[in-house]
């Protein structure tokens, strides 16, 4: 019997978002996804423990085996590592407002660089590409949401977001992929 892949799916934000309050966590869907994507991209363990160490809290209890964040964790690895950069962010849906989709993306990079910061990067220098994604990821978790835009404003939302996935993919590169390769050469 083959053992199947994981899914490449999301599950859903409010899905995600009740687990989350269950488990005492004080963290929306989307601060939670972009955490569990920088403590993947820089190179944590998902072993027992993962959320606590993702969370910074050891106390912090398992999420269920099957449950919202773990089939979270497992689709945002799956996608981190597949081939067709099919990697995506959980961030509120088109039907919310600019300032909603934009506060979404501004947790989410919050939530990605402290547990980036955590997992300590895989030991791995970043590349200069690398360092100044970062940087402008921190720059994106600083900004404040405005309240109404234009055409504009959802084009340039749309950019963002773009940049901020293709940002995860070139950090997981850096730290994860180029030390694997590296240990495959040796």
């Amino acid at each position: 019997m083959s053992e199947r892949a994981p899914s490449l799916e999301l599950p859903q934000p409010a899905e995600v978002e009740a687990e989350a309050a269950s488990l005492g966590l004080a963290t929306g869907a989307a601060e939670l996804h972009g955490a569990i994507c920088g403590w993947l991209a820089g190179g944590g363990a998902t072993g027992p423990g993962w959320l606590g160490r993702v969370m910074a809290d050891d106390a912090q209890p398992p999420p269920p085996a099957d449950g919202a964040i773990e089939r979270l964790l497992a689709a945002s690895a799956a996608q981190l590592e597949d081939s067709s950069f099919a990697f995506e962010l959980l961030l509120p849906g088109t039907d919310a407002s600019l300032a909603e989709r934009s506060g979404g993306l501004f947790e989410w990079c919050r939530g990605f660089l402290g547990a980036f910061g955590l997992a300590g990067s895989g030991g791995q220098a970043l590349s200069d590409e690398g360092k100044e994604a970062l940087d402008d990821m921190a720059k994106l978790a600083m900004a404040i949401p405005q309240d109404d835009g234009d055409q504009e404003d959802e084009a340039a939302l749309a950019e963002i977001e773009e940049f901020v996935r293709v940002a995860t993919l070139l950090l997981h590169g850096d730290c994860v992929l180029a030390g694997r390769h590296r240990r495959s050469m040796h």
